[in-house]
C-alpha cells in the first residue's frame, strides 16, 4: 500500500472541504473495494477521507410511505433493520445475503451505490424501487444514475448522504452467487408498485452493468404469474462472458432467477 493521509470528518462539509483540497482525494465508506485495490497498489490516493464517523449519514427512517436508508449504513444494519422488513422485506432479505459477515458490518449502502460494481445486488434494487439517490448537492433518480459499469452520474467530490424508496405493493429479489465471492453471476430484483406498474432489475449480468427488462415488465402488467415470462428469452448478446460463466449461461440464469423472484413476491 502505497503511503496516504488519512482523514476523520464528522460533518459533509467537512468531508467535501477536504476533498477539495486534496490533491487526489477518495471517499472511504466500507472500504471493501478502495482497501483491497490500495493493498494491491492498484489505487493510490493522496488522501483517504473516511465517512463512517459522520451521523447525517446515518440511519433509517420510515414514514408516509417512503424508506429512507443513510448512506453510510451497513448492510448488516439494512438487514436487521425492523423499519426495512416492514416495509420492503425484500431489500432486507437482499442485504443479508451480501458477500460474507464481515463484508455485511463494514459494506454500506452508499458505498455499494457509488461504486455501481457490476456485480453488485443494491443497484437491481435501487433500480426496481425506483429510488432517489441524494447527494449533497441534488437529487437524483436511479434512471438517471447508473451510467455504465462502474459508472454513475456522481461529480467529482459529490458524494451520497441517504437513498429513499417507496414502498412498493409487492417486491422480491434472487440471485444466483458467485460460491467464491457471493457476488451476483444473475440477480433480478422485482418490485410492484402501488399503481400496478411493474420494474424487473437485473444485475450481475449486463455487460452494461444493471439494467431493466422490459420485456419481462410488460408482461407481468399483463399477468402477474411466473407462466407471463415463460415464453419471454434473454438476449445472451448483452450479457457479461468470462471465466465464471458465459453469456449464453448468464441469459438463462436471468430468466431462472426472474421467475424465483416472482414466486416469491407471491
Amino acid at each position: 500500500m502505497y503511503e496516504t493521509i488519512y482523514h476523520r470528518p464528522t460533518s459533509v462539509e467537512h468531508a467535501i472541504q477536504l476533498f477539495s483540497t486534496a490533491q487526489d482525494a477518495k471517499f472511504l465508506s466500507g472500504g471493501q473495494t478502495l482497501l483491497p485495490t490500495m493493498k494491491q497498489r492498484l489505487a493510490a490516493p493522496s488522501d483517504v477521507i473516511d465517512l463512517r464517523h459522520i451521523a447525517a449519514l446515518a440511519g433509517i427512517s420510515l414514514a408516509d410511505g417512503q424508506l429512507s436508508i443513510g448512506a453510510a449504513v451497513t448492510h448488516a444494519d439494512v438487514a436487521a433493520s425492523t423499519d426495512v422488513r416492514q416495509a420492503i422485506p425484500a431489500l432486507a432479505e437482499l442485504a443479508s445475503h451480501i458477500g460474507d459477515p464481515h463484508v455485511r458490518q463494514m459494506g454500506t449502502l452508499g458505498g455499494s451505490v457509488a461504486n455501481n460494481d457490476p456485480a453488485a445486488d443494491y443497484p437491481a434494487a435501487v433500480v426496481a424501487l425506483e429510488a432517489t439517490i441524494h447527494t449533497n448537492a441534488r437529487s437524483l433518480s436511479a434512471s438517471d444514475f447508473f451510467t455504465g459499469l462502474f459508472d454513475t452520474a456522481l461529480q467529482d467530490g459529490e458524494l451520497i448522504t441517504r437513498i429513499s424508496f417507496t414502498v412498493p405493493q409487492k417486491a422480491a429479489y434472487a440471485k444466483f452467487a458467485n460460491p467464491a465471492s457471493r457476488y451476483a453471476m444473475a440477480g433480478v430484483f422485482i418490485a410492484r408498485h402501488a399503481d400496478n406498474s411493474i420494474r424487473v432489475a437485473v444485475t450481475g449480468a449486463g455487460s452494461d452493468g444493471v439494467f431493466r427488462h422490459e420485456e419481462m415488465e410488460s408482461a407481468l402488467s399483463a399477468n402477474w404469474s411466473v407462466d407471463a415470462i415463460s415464453g419471454i428469452s434473454v438476449d445472451a448478446g448483452q450479457m457479461l462472458s468470462d471465466i465464471h460463466g458465459s453469456s449464453a449461461y448468464r441469459a438463462n440464469l436471468v430468466k431462472v432467477m426472474a421467475k424465483r423472484a416472482v414466486e416469491t413476491a407471491h
